[in-house]
């Protein structure tokens, strides 16, 4: 099922595979998204319960306010593992598309080790770079898995925190299952069914998938400390129905009694990445990122005429000659940005809230505008041209409440949008307008969303310039979408 942003690396044996980006709404070194994932109410809280955590990408955009990882379209199949493994090429037969199972966490690991010396021997310029270093192939983290399983940017947030991403043609035209009506207890061929809405296919069944980091339960506001075997992901074709999700993970021994752990219900797939710390250059940006973390929140019209707290404690810290007084003092400054930091990722996530609040508003004034004039020229028509009839009663009324309807929307935006403006300032607005373009480029769905959003910014930015209250103007730049 080829689709024409799909990136495709050679393999040996004049073979490839396919992948797909993953797109993270994020610029700098130290930008990142957050999300929620797991899910409660499973019954297995200790294992999958919802937990606030985040993610970034590898690779820099060319364009737009994105960085990606990327991650193999289709589990990783016999053929594929065999052409990696084996000295002489396999010939390619129907069972070889079978998802590779029956091998361990470090024969999963040798073949992404094989595969990347390969690459690099025989096709390096097909390796996406960052800051010129080429990127390598692992197994995934579950961060990305799980990001990746429910959709990514490509869904809205409250299909994101649903426990399968959007399947309209129901669950059994996108995965495998245990039962006669799906998979019927045996493994399927890579790819027969729709993918996700990345364009992942068996993302959920079929084959679990290992994880590149061990095993950790929950407790209930961290992971707990002991780290013990490999985590899998996702579910297999002996799966029940019911317990199909995104959330569902377990836990592989890396041994058994006999030797390393293989299991005929678990494969793997190849997340595609590149190292962080790519240059001194790159080593530099972080640094300057790593020093504004957490640094006082500036006021909305960007002054500080006065030094922070943040930066106050460190210059005291740095003049006593108390160790331990400093030490503590140091401690208090780690606690107070880290602090700075949860309030400026609270206060992003409440800006982009705003602007998609504006930019809906905006799709409802242009909707309640046209049909105001709609109305407006058929009262015309059919009663100020001397034809009055018995209708022109109704249509009056209708005319006088819609005309308060649209009044009243009108002012709720006028309020929204001075109320954001005067919270925000233009500076953190114009930024977060950039990150929310970002966001519904990605979705299908809210892309329709994207011209509004700009008519809505250009409504904002013009009372933060001019501060003046221009309601029947924004109403008409939100009507004339229409056009």
């Amino acid at each position: 099922m080829p689709q024409d942003d799909d990136v495709i690396l050679p393999m040996p044996c004049d073979g490839a595979m396919a992948f797909r980006k993953v797109h993270i709404p994020a610029t700098g070194p130290l930008d990142d998204f957050p999300i929620n994932i797991g899910q409660d109410g499973t019954g297995w809280g200790y294992v999958e319960q919802r937990r606030p955590s985040y993610v970034s990408g590898n690779f820099s955009e060319s364009e737009g306010v994105s960085r990606y990882y990327l991650l193999a379209k289709y589990e990783t199949t016999q053929l594929q593992y065999d052409a990696l493994m084996r000295d002489e090429c396999p010939s390619p037969s129907t069972r070889l598309r079978l998802p590779v199972v029956s091998v361990s966490w470090f024969e999963a690991t040798a073949a992404a080790d094989r595969y990347n010396l390969w690459l690099r021997e025989n096709s390096e310029d097909a390796l996406p770079q960052e800051d010129g270093v080429l990127g390598f192939v692992r197994l995934p983290t579950e961060i990305e898995w799980e990001y990746a399983a429910r959709g990514g940017l490509e869904v809205d947030v409250a299909e994101f925190r649903d426990g399968r991403y959007p399947m309209p043609e129901g669950l059994n035209a996108y995965e495998w299952f245990a039962g006669p009506q799906s998979a019927n207890g045996q493994l399927q061929l890579a790819g027969l069914l729709h993918p996700n809405p990345l364009g992942l296919h068996d993302m959920l069944g079929n084959a679990a998938e290992m994880m590149f980091e061990p095993f950790r339960l929950n407790k209930l506001d961290r992971q707990h400390g002991q780290a013990g075997g490999f985590v899998v992901r996702g579910g297999s074709y002996l799966t029940p129905q019911s317990d199909i999700r995104t959330a569902l993970r377990g836990e592989e021994p890396y041994y058994r009694d006999s030797g390393q752990s293989q299991s005929g219900q678990v494969g793997f797939r190849l997340s595609l990445v590149a190292p962080t710390l790519t240059s001194r250059d790159r080593i530099a940006e972080i640094e300057a990122s790593w020093r504004e973390l957490g640094a006082d929140l500036e006021s909305t019209d960007g002054s500080q005429d006065t030094a922070g707290t943040v930066e106050q404690l460190s210059n005291l810290a740095s003049e006593l000659q108390d160790s331990a007084l400093q030490e503590q003092l140091r401690d208090l400054e780690s606690q107070l940005r880290a602090s700075n930091q949860r309030q400026e990722e609270a206060r992003n996530l409440a800006v982009r809230a705003s602007l998609n609040l504006g930019s809906f508003l905006c799709t409802k004034l242009e909707d309640d505008g046209v049909f105001l004039d709609f109305l407006h020229n058929n009262y015309q028509i059919n009663c100020e041209s001397g034809n009055a009839d018995a209708s022109c009663g109704m249509r009056q009324q209708r005319l006088e409440e819609q005309d308060a309807r649209l009044q009243a929307l009108s002012r709720y935006y006028a309020s929204s949008l001075v109320e954001s403006a005067t919270l925000y300032g233009e500076s953190l607005l114009k930024e977060q307008v950039e990150v929310f373009e970002e966001i519904i480029t990605r979705n299908r769905q809210l892309t329709p969303l994207k011209p509004y959003l700009h008519t809505h910014w250009e409504n904002q930015r013009e009372y933060l310039q001019e501060q003046h209250i221009s309601t029947n103007a924004w109403l008409e730049n939100c009507k004339a979408m229409a056009n």
